[in-house]
């Protein structure tokens, strides 16, 4: 069995694997001599109480192999050593066994290993896991996930050759089984400016170099791409475009594999790496000045290749790039800019572009991760937060700013859980609860995100307000507001001596890691992360559908201003704040050994410096308040120890441990030491006394309590079975005699004689109701009541069919009731009285039988701002001759307008619409009665309809003249104009005919269809 290590001389080799177990644990150097000790033995995890320390290693150890695995799994936390396993199966379990949500927070610096500890916790995972085709998807996805968004999201930095330059929380789902069946990633802060810009020694993310290094011939010259680096201006800027430890060539077939298993189309593949192109492209955009000093595009090449890949007009985006449009007061402004402007444009492009089609590849990972049945039976979420840790540079700007103000926040949150577990766990054991002093950060949270007075709040106010605002009357403003906070400080506010330290245009934070000085150069710029307005409109136009999705058009309708960077990373560090709440935490804190990535390489300063911002020996003080240690019993009573010890030592033992419900309580490390190394020496003698008792005193136990379970079984039942049968025959009895004098007395009022066949004849008739209800409205049945519920069945039919109607009428959509209204309005009209309404009925009503495009410009133009609320192609017959002409009927709110081609030939405003008459024939064929006295309306109007019915619906709903519809037979009269009449003969036939007559008259000749 592996326990902790017991014998002193070990401990001195190798120090102690739990921190809690050191006997100065205030100070700060016996901390990392510990430290030092098991990274020396390649020891390189330790405990602080339940959370885990890691020193990265910079080498391969064998600790990960499969073996390993299983030597964790399913294994106590404090049974093995410490291991990163360890804490992965310690979370498992606990979300297995007590149902509840876990996560596990890694943090550390650049370099320290935390991308590779989530690697390992998934890879851990997916072997232990219960597995099956569908989870081995989910499990190859999930590892899978890791090459692609680190190919788009880390980048090597000064400090660590794969530093990932964003915050990543990746929810991974378990089913009932345990199996992972679905994740979810939430990214957090990009460093978007690494695009257009890295120190020296730095490079820009992985894709751009193993797109150049890896990529085929024939997609490189599709993407217009060159294989050398140094040609592009987006990449020459570190000055290490090439990296030994970094092979970009294997790494490219790695993505390129991930992407497929991540469920990428070949064509989706395409439009990502044209946008990965495209920013390298416009990297190469250069700009010259004209005369009148404003920037001119020079390099046409650029713009073709970006006009292609990007599926935009290449006009438009050369004049997006060059100008600054501006709406002010509803009027559009065209502002050329100078080269300055049109660098940071351009720049700014890049940026966006890149940023969200990250935000978008994130979304699609998610998608492919999706739990496909999230219904089906309940699933429990285990979280990984791999996040920057605290950083300090020579130069600390916006990014370092977020970045330790999201580790505050983490650090709030730590100290929180971890003194509520604490004070949990000696509640549940019945010992008192010590409150333990420490430093609560919530105080320079608050002078972060206060809102109005916190940093964030003054940052967003300068940002948005008119006039020139600039990052120095930022810091102005910042002075005149928190110059009192004891957290801050400026070169104005500071005294003689610190001034010396700190620049005019900056400030300092006393963060509960340290000092840091941040510079306000850009803080504006970076905050406001704005994108020319014409920029967004010319993206929102391409064709490529992953633009198409980042770039959404309502931004461009939106007049609220976009929260800025800031604002947004506060929020979304907020709800990241929830959800970690909402779960159980586990913390595994990464150290970095050195700066050189050399193996065996142990740099106090730089690891002294670690311990101090990873609150490391803060966390060690709360946990070593009260008792340090803490454990299940076992062979601790005095009878197995302390008859070897002296009076003297069991004196100074006793006090020091603490005995209650569970668990025994140690106070000091000494305490534990000693109690385990007596422990060793009775071990083997205890364990052979306490077998044989065991053995004797539980087959003893055995025997007698089977004995005694047999006897009291078999009279138990034997008295039961008796008791059950009389039971049985009183019972029915009972109710047979029941049933037959209810039955005689069934047609006598309710009575004690009665009560019992009415309620049971009652019950029948309702249960049958119950599984004989109609399906729906049209369904007339119901069950034949008995005498005495006639009255109430009939009730109860009512309620049921009123139920039923109401269900219906709340399940119709606002379209279908508009549908059924025009249908009502057209039966109240037309049912009975005309031959072809019937065929109208299965037919349903449209908005309108013409589209803007089929109606003349010119006519949309002459209608202004009146909205068409149905339009119809007609046939109009002349007043005179009654010659056919094709016309268009448009319906508006105040009228209705006869169209013909580009004019309008008669407009007929509602109120001087005296009636519309039709034939009660199946002919189409509606005459509309208008006022003569209105000189601008030459008489009434003859038109013939393909969609009589719906047509005449919606002309008199629209008019408000449902009652003034006459349907005639025999013939119609109408004005011709200037007191003269026409009249139309409608006359039953085997064919539609429509002619003059001899007679002058409009003669119709209409089949009849139904007989009335």
């Amino acid at each position: 069995r592996l326990t902790m290590e017991s014998a002193l001389t070990a401990r001195d080799r190798v120090g102690v694997q739990d921190f809690v177990l050191l006997e100065n644990f205030t100070s700060e150097a016996a901390f990392i001599e510990n430290l030092r000790k098991r990274f020396k033995e390649n020891l390189i995890y330790t405990y602080i109480g339940s959370v885990l320390v890691s020193v990265n290693p910079y080498k391969e150890l064998e600790i990960y192999s499969k073996q390993n695995m299983e030597r964790y799994r399913g294994v106590s936390f404090y049974e093995v050593s410490p291991h990163l396993y360890a804490i992965a199966d310690n979370s498992y379990r606990s979300l297995r066994t007590e149902r509840k949500d876990q996560c596990i927070l890694i943090s550390g610096e650049s370099g320290a290993g935390k991308t590779e500890a989530t690697k390992k916790i998934l890879q851990y995972y997916a072997v232990t896991c219960p597995a099956s085709q569908q989870v081995e998807t989910v499990k190859d996805r999930l590892l899978q996930s890791n090459p692609v968004l680190e190919a788009f999201g880390n980048a090597k930095t000064l400090r660590n050759d794969n530093s990932s330059r964003f915050g990543k929380y990746m929810d991974v789902q378990f089913d009932y089984r345990g199996a992972p069946v679905g994740g979810h990633i939430l990214n957090y802060l990009l460093e978007k400016s690494r695009v257009v810009h890295q120190n020296h020694g730095e490079r820009n993310f992985h894709i751009f170099y193993q797109l150049l290094e890896g990529g085929e011939e024939d997609l490189l010259r599709r993407l217009g791409l060159e294989k050398n680096p140094q040609q592009y201006h987006y990449l020459v800027k570190g000055h290490c475009a090439r990296v030994s430890s970094i092979n970009d060539k294997n790494d490219w077939k790695i993505v390129r594999r991930a992407l497929s298993i991540i469920s990428f189309k070949d064509n989706e593949v395409e439009d990502l790496l044209s946008i990965v192109a495209s920013v390298l492209h416009l990297g190469n955009v250069q700009f010259a000045a004209d005369e009148q000093g404003s920037a001119q595009v020079t390099t046409e090449n650029q713009i073709k290749y970006l006009a292609r890949l990007l599926a935009v007009e290449g006009s438009v985006l050369r004049d997006a790039l060059i100008h600054k449009k501006i709406i002010a007061k509803g009027e559009e402004l065209i502002s050329p800019l100078n080269l300055e402007q049109a660098a940071y444009a351009r720049d700014a492009l890049a940026k966006a572009i890149y940023g969200r089609t990250f935000s978008w590849l994130v979304n699609k990972v998610n998608k492919s991760l999706a739990y496909e049945f999230p219904g089906w039976r309940s699933t429990t979420v285990l979280g990984l937060l791999d996040i920057y840790g605290f950083e300090v540079f020579q130069h600390n700007s916006f990014e370092q700013f977020c970045i330790n103000y999201c580790n505050e926040k983490l650090q709030q949150l730590f100290i929180e859980l971890t003194l509520k577990s604490e004070q949990e766990e000696y509640e549940s054991e019945g010992i008192a609860w010590e409150p333990v002093q420490y430093f609560n950060n919530k105080i320079i949270c608050d002078l972060v995100e206060e809102k109005f007075k916190g940093i964030i709040s003054i940052l967003d106010e300068e940002c948005l307000r008119p006039g020139d605002a600039t990052d120095t009357t930022f810091l102005e403003k910042l002075e005149e507001t928190v110059k009192n906070h004891p957290h801050f400080l400026t070169h104005k506010l500071a005294d003689q001596k610190t001034r010396k330290s700190l620049g005019r245009e900056e400030f300092r934070l006393l963060h509960y890691a340290g000092e840091v000085t941040y510079s306000v150069a850009g803080f504006l710029d970076k905050n406001n992360d704005l994108l020319f307005r014409n920029l967004k409109e010319t993206m929102c136009n391409s064709e490529n559908p992953i633009i198409n999705q980042c770039f959404d058009r309502t931004e461009l309708t939106d007049k609220k201003r976009p929260e800025t960077a800031a604002t947004q990373f506060k929020n979304s560090l907020s709800k990241l704040m929830e959800i970690l709440m909402s779960k159980e935490p586990s913390y595994i804190r990464c150290i970095k050994p050195n700066d050189a990535k050399q193996s065996d390489r142990f740099d106090e300063v730089l690891i002294r410096h670690q311990v101090k911002y990873l609150g490391l020996m803060e966390n060690l003080r709360v946990r070593r308040a009260g008792f340090a240690y803490r454990r299940k019993y076992e062979l601790l009573s005095p009878c197995s120890w302390s008859h070897r010890c002296s009076e003297q030592q069991r004196a100074a033992l006793t006090p020091h441990r603490e005995q209650e419900a569970t668990k025994i309580f140690i106070r000091f490390p000494k305490t534990l030491f000693a109690t385990e190394d007596a422990l060793e020496v009775r071990k083997q003698s205890l364990a052979t006394k306490m077998q044989a008792t065991w053995r004797g005193f539980y087959r003893r136990k055995k025997f007698l309590h089977m004995k005694h379970s047999a006897i009291a079984i078999q009279s138990w039942w034997r008295g039961t079975l008796g008791r059950r049968k009389a039971a049985k025959r009183k019972w029915a009895v009972e109710t047979i005699r029941r049933f037959i004098k209810g039955f005689i007395y069934r047609n006598h009022p309710r009575c004690p004689e009665n009560e019992y066949f009415l309620d049971y004849i009652r019950f029948s008739f309702l249960m049958n109701l119950k599984r004989n209800l109609p399906k729906n409205v049209l369904d007339k049945s119901w069950p034949t009541p008995p005498p005495s519920l006639c009255e109430a069945s009939q009730l109860l039919r009512q309620l049921c069919m009123q139920n039923m109607v109401w269900t219906y009428c709340k399940r119709i959509s606002p379209e279908w009731k508009q549908q059924l209204e025009q249908k009502a309005i057209a039966s109240e009209i037309f049912k009975g009285k005309k031959d072809n309404y019937p065929q109208s009925v299965p037919r349903l009503f449209i908005n309108t039988r013409l589209g803007n495009e089929e109606i003349n410009a010119k006519v949309l133009q002459a209608l202004d701002n009146e909205a068409i609320k149905y339009a119809v192609p007609v046939v109009k017959y002349d007043r005179k001759g009654y010659k056919a002409r094709a016309r268009q009927l448009l319906l508006t709110q105040n009228a209705a307008i006869i169209i013909e081609e580009s004019k309008i030939k008669q407009r007929i405003d509602y109120s001087n619409l005296t009636g519309i008459s039709v034939s009660s024939l199946s002919d189409n064929l509606f005459v509309l009665h208008v006022h003569c006295e209105d000189n601008k309306q030459k008489g009434d109007v003859v038109l013939q309809s393909d969609h009589v019915i719906e047509t005449l619906t919606k002309t008199a709903m629209q008019a408000g003249k449902v009652n003034n519809v006459n349907i005639n037979q025999g013939s119609i009269k109408f004005t011709v104009g200037q007191g003269k009449e026409g009249i139309i003969d409608f006359i039953s036939g085997s064919e539609l005919l429509i002619a003059k007559a001899k007679n002058g008259h409009l003669t119709v000749v209409a089949p009849r269809l139904n007989s009335r």
